[in-house]
């Protein structure tokens, strides 16, 4: 069953110059078409401008299509009915955990949403229980979030949007701001939701090394998707996707670069083991 799905999707805004003056239109998303299912792990590759954060807050009817349609959850996000309905099914989760996080402790904040929801105070606070166990932070439940490390709110923000029980989580480049552990205890906590609770995780990134968990992968530049596959589908374009401005992880390089010199060496390695592995079988 597809969570997210749209057909010729297109997003134009009006430029303006430094007076406000309009000056011009920007075409940022071209005639998009994916299908994502249920359950599904999907990374979103582009450079700074590609379109990748448009799409995303598509998803989460925050931005409405110039063209085509988006579905959310077999929803239309043009139609205004279906808006908050929309916004239950796919959580949205943004770069800087300290523009989500609200509340003055960590429970009462993962309890904000279901309460605007309408929640019964008693489900709110299983809700809440639930959520933080999820990923790791009910240890942290009575503490202020300001004395928590910046991986620790990220896990705080993605327990208040679990609390609102959607079937999906939309991340805008959420480790972008954390350090190599913080971004590590995030990327543990999405890969458990996603097999444990079959969560669908929409994950936008600038981290190939986060990409490898994924078992889809959409590359955008100018508004396009301009390529699409596994992880190891998409990093055995090296070359493609520098031209994209795009990086890979480094063993995916390394071995590249071996395959390059002659050494026969599988394309699309992504893991250290996986490197290990292949070069034991030469030896």
């Amino acid at each position: 069953m597809s969570i997210i799905k749209s057909e010729k999707l297109a997003y134009e805004y009006f430029r303006r110059d430094k007076d406000g003056a309009v000056d011009g239109i920007v075409r940022a998303l071209n005639d998009i078409d994916l299908d994502i299912s249920q359950g599904d792990f999907v990374a979103i590759l582009g450079h700074n401008g590609s379109g990748k954060s448009t799409l995303a807050k598509h998803m989460n009817a925050i931005l409405y299509p110039s063209e085509g349609t988006i579905w959310v959850n077999g929803m239309d996000s043009k139609e205004p009915e279906h808006l908050w309905e929309i916004r239950r099914s796919a959580g949205m989760v943004f770069q800087n955990p300290d523009n989500q996080i609200i509340g003055n402790v960590v429970e009462e904040d993962v309890g904000f949403g279901p309460e605007n929801m309408g929640v019964p105070t008693k489900e709110i606070w299983e809700r809440v229980e639930e959520s933080l166990k999820a990923v790791g932070m009910y240890a942290y439940r009575k503490s202020a979030p300001g004395k928590l490390s910046g991986g620790q709110k990220q896990r705080v923000a993605i327990a208040g949007v679990l609390a609102m029980h959607p079937k999906c989580i939309v991340l805008d480049e959420p480790t972008a701001m954390l350090d190599p552990m913080g971004r590590r205890e995030v990327i543990r906590a999405l890969r458990a939701l996603n097999d444990v609770e079959n969560i669908t995780v929409i994950l936008i990134t600038h981290y190939m090394e986060e990409v490898i968990y994924a078992n889809k992968v959409f590359v955008m530049d100018q508004g396009n998707i301009v390529m699409e596959g596994t992880p190891r589908q998409v990093f055995s374009h090296v070359e493609e996707l520098e031209q994209l401005r795009l990086t890979v992880p480094q063993v995916t390089r390394l071995a590249h670069e071996l395959r390059k010199t002659g050494v026969r060496i599988p394309e699309g390695i992504l893991t250290a083991e996986e490197f290990a592995e292949a070069i034991c079988r030469l030896l």
